[in-house]
């Protein structure tokens, strides 16, 4: 392990989550793969071990740990081949959980998220419709004010919890004549009168609940606001960085993850008399493909020291998320041919790597939008700085 970020209290945290995951995690995952469900059991599990509150202040039940243990976890839930529960996992924590302790009051972080840190509570960030995914500022579901109340109005799309979480944190339009200088974050209770979500049916993240949502008249006190009305655009776009950066270091753990049992199945696997790893043509297809994930890896953690300081790294997270989760479809496109004719069975592991690794570039952000918003940055020298 890298001894330029990870100290040995990183090493025997991750031996720790290693362990739990083993034991509480992998022997159900295949069930939750097939079920489209996952026990809700397991979630104060995580908690009691603190792994929901591991960036977290103190004194609503965190640990207040640096970025490195952010890494750690989100590198080991790669690993154990279900990318529907790792984004269970880090959409609750970083992000719906992101938006509590940032912009939260103090009665909201007691009420909302010191639950969520202790397994009480399971969170969803409610942002991408189905007018338009990646545009933030073109929402349209609205919250207007009457009386001590807001009357939400909408629909959203996409939500990983969205129909097992227990609130949400939704990003409306409080004054939709002002565009995305009208967008508010509210956090709203899961049995609000009025909401109803369905569950999507989708390619890969099997164990997830991926929904689309829909509020009809849904009366959420202004207590529930989160930050100042009509911040909301500019909150989302200060924790761009984080959850990019998550999605490269997915990235980058889960190309790892296939490499390594590709290379363990080829010293294995005998053709013509020999192991496949001693045939030059797939020797130097394979160290090609290891390279492009160390170079990705080095970057991403490069870019977690930098996030760690403090450092506004809105340019490099994005690029952590563009190359790396197109290098991890890559990788694992390749490692599935190595393993032949097993390779496409579901009971190999590249199957199910290769349907989960797809979404990478496409949520939290598809890489499409994301070169538009490196070519502002590159090439027309426009200086996002931090905004609240």
């Amino acid at each position: 392990m890298n001894s330029m970020y990870f100290t040995e209290e990183h090493n025997l945290f991750r031996e720790s989550l290693k362990n739990f995951l083993k034991k509480e995690v992998v022997p159900h995952i295949n069930k939750w793969e097939e079920t489209g469900t996952i026990d809700q059991s397991i979630w104060k599990k995580f908690a009691e071990m603190g792994f929901f509150g591991i960036h977290y202040p103190v004194e609503y039940g965190g640990l207040n740990l640096d970025l490195f243990y952010t890494v750690i976890l989100q590198e080991e839930l790669q690993k154990i081949n279900s990318g529907g529960f790792a984004a269970a996992v880090w959409a609750h924590v970083y992000l719906a959980m992101t938006h509590l302790n940032a912009e939260g009051n103090e009665d909201i972080k007691q009420r909302y998220l010191a639950p969520s840190i202790s397994g009480e509570k399971l969170g969803c960030l409610c942002i991408s419709e189905p007018s338009g995914g990646s545009d933030v500022a073109g929402l349209r579901t609205t919250a207007i004010k009457d009386g001590d109340h807001y009357i939400v109005n909408g629909s959203k799309t996409f939500i990983t919890n969205g129909v097992y979480s227990d609130y949400l944190v939704v990003a409306a339009k409080t004054n939709p004549e002002l565009g995305n200088k009208g967008i508010s974050i509210m956090v709203i209770d899961r049995d609000s009168e009025g909401i109803s979500a369905t569950k999507l049916d989708k390619l890969g993240w099997r164990a997830s609940d991926t929904a689309e949502i829909a509020f009809d008249n849904v009366k959420v006190p202004v207590y529930n606001l989160l930050g100042e009305e009509n911040k909301g655009f500019s909150y989302i776009l200060q924790h761009f960085s984080i959850e990019r950066l998550v999605m490269g270091i997915n990235a980058h753990a889960r190309a790892e993850y296939a490499l390594d049992y590709t290379l363990n199945y080829m010293s294995e696997r005998t053709a013509f008399g020999k192991e496949l790893d001693k045939f030059q043509a797939l020797r130097h297809r394979f160290v090609d493909k290891y390279a492009d994930m160390e170079i990705c890896k080095a970057y991403n953690y490069s870019v977690a020291a930098r996030l760690n300081k403090g450092e506004y790294v809105v340019k490099e997270a994005s690029i952590s998320k563009l190359k790396s989760t197109k290098m991890a479809d890559e990788v694992i496109y390749e490692c599935l041919q190595f393993l032949g004719g097993y390779g496409y069975m579901e009971d190999y592991p590249l199957a199910r790597l290769l349907r989960d690794s797809r979404l990478g570039p496409i949520g939290g952000g598809t890489s499409e939008i994301l070169k538009e918003i490196l070519s502002k940055m590159i090439i027309d020298k426009k200086d996002y700085k931090r905004t609240v």
